[in-house]
């Protein structure tokens, strides 16, 4: 059976990370492997992260660079990038190994449901879903995996602040057409419910426009995560 490296970026989530970890012992326990990459946490992220994880791995801040660094490390034929708000279906790896096997397929991404009850976040949800599958474009929190050889053949994530997903979905779908799996993965809406739905939603189409139109990605990171 090929191998997955799981593989996840951290930073300052000791408030989630055993949670996160936990739930993929059973995938650790069948051979998969689990590498946590950290970007320079100040909390028990790391000491706590040790136990619960096959390597557990420092890089420079950024998902991008610190998922590439993931991958770097790993030894799987398949590599899944996960957030460490984010829980995979049961039987994650059978439905990704089934998905490349039958489909012939190089790259995929699950469906997302968001931990918030709120009937907005439903709508929400569905509307990410039908969005990644029309456009082919999936965002970090649908747990995308993708074939080693291919990721490695398009040089990795680019290393960029922000958008570094959508810009890895843009490369990968040329000529690749995404496995979209329907079973979803759980992933937290604390963001959501904390800055505001509405709010939320504009924030994030106004960097897309904003990226589509090649804005400074440095500039983008201000606004998705402002110090003020």
């Amino acid at each position: 059976m090929m191998q997955i490296s799981i593989i996840i970026p951290v930073l300052n989530e000791a408030s989630w990370v055993i949670q996160t970890l936990t739930a993929l012992q059973p995938l650790r326990k069948v051979g998969h492997e689990l590498i946590v990459v950290d970007g320079g946490s100040d909390d028990q992220t790391m000491s706590l992260s040790k136990p619960l994880a096959d390597k557990v791995i420092q890089s420079p801040q950024g998902r991008g660079r610190q998922m590439n660094a993931g991958a770097k490390s790993s030894s799987g034929d398949i590599l899944l990038f996960l957030h460490a708000d984010t829980f995979l279906p049961k039987d994650a790896d059978r439905l990704i190994i089934g998905g490349i096997e039958r489909r012939k397929g190089d790259w995929g991404h699950f469906d997302v449901k968001f931990s918030g009850k709120h009937l907005l976040l439903r709508i929400i949800e569905l509307l990410m879903n039908l969005r990644s599958r029309m456009s082919q474009i999936a965002t970090g929190d649908q747990a995308i995996f993708v074939k080693r050889e291919i990721f490695e053949a398009i040089g990795g994530f680019p290393e960029m602040d922000l958008m570094e997903d959508i810009a890895l979905s843009k490369i990968l779908k040329r000529g690749r057409r995404p496995i979209c799996l329907w079973q979803r993965v759980l992933t937290s809406s604390r963001r959501w419910e904390t800055k505001g739905f509405f709010r939320t939603i504009l924030l994030m189409w106004l960097l897309r426009i904003a990226y589509f139109y090649k804005a400074d990605p440095k500039r983008l990171v201000r606004l998705y995560y402002p110090t003020g």
